[in-house]
This record gives C-alpha cells, structure tokens and sequence, in this order.
C-alpha cells in the first residue's frame, strides 16, 4: 500500500479500515504532517476500527494515551511529541520501555524523537491537498 486517498470526513471510516490490516505486520506508526492536518482525527479513527470503545482523546498535554481494544490483544499507545522539547524527556517517559512493548504505537510529531524510533517504524505523511481532502502516503523513512 503505497498511500490512501481521504476525499471527504465522511469517509474518514474506510480510510481507517483500508488502513488497519498495516497493524497487522507492523506496530510503530510515525504520523508527519502539518499541525490540523487531522493526524489525531485519523489516529480516532483507527483506534475505533481496531475496537477501542472508550473515549479516544488527543494526548498533547499528556504525552501519552493508552487504550485498550475489545477485539485485538494488544495495547494501543497513542503519542504526541509536540510538546516536548528534547529527546531526553521523551526517555524521561520511558518511550523505549513502550517501544519494547507488544503493543501498537501511533505517534504525532515524531521528528522530535527521531533518533529514537526502532528502524521498522512505519512513517504515514498526511497532507492536506488544494481540494480539502487528504493523503496518506507511506515511506520508508521520514529523512
């Protein structure tokens, strides 16, 4: 899958579901992208299709969110790195103790922690095009 097209919010849904069967072969998830660009909106809308029935909430003054899916067995781990201001405190956290984790991991901003993502992250650009919709195209690393 080299990218998924996001034409309108309605079908926010299929794009997830299109998007899904990636966690079956990869838990990182790098989201890149301008800031209302609809990262967390989309990251929702994963956490939904994977089952997550609890309330799904941006985690920017948290850092970290974790929720817990009603139909796979793994943990969910959603980051947001925008408030942090070195790669220190993304350690303070213990970024590398949830990395170690058999769990998914979905992170905004990860630019700022860079050098600490595994080498099998999957990076995901989101981009807002000139018509309001939205790509999601996968790369192989985000350098």
């Amino acid at each position: 899958m080299k990218s998924i097209q996001i034409q309108h919010v309605s079908l926010l849904r299929q794009a997830a579901e299109a998007f899904v069967p990636m966690t079956a072969n990869h838990r990182i998830f790098a989201f890149l992208g301008e800031m209302g660009v609809g990262k967390t909106t989309f990251i929702k809308a994963v956490c939904e299709v994977l089952g997550v029935e609890e309330s799904i909430n941006s985690p920017t003054f948290a850092i970290v969110n974790e929720y817990h899916s009603k139909t796979i067995a793994k943990s969910i781990f959603h980051f947001d790195f925008y408030r942090i201001n070195s790669v220190a405190e993304a350690l303070a956290i213990g970024i590398e103790d949830y990395f170690d984790q058999d769990a998914l991991c979905f992170i905004e901003w990860p630019e700022k922690i860079e050098a600490l993502l595994p080498e099998d992250t999957v990076f995901v650009r989101m981009t807002a095009l000139p018509d309001d919709s939205r790509s999601l195209s996968f790369l192989s690393d985000i350098r």
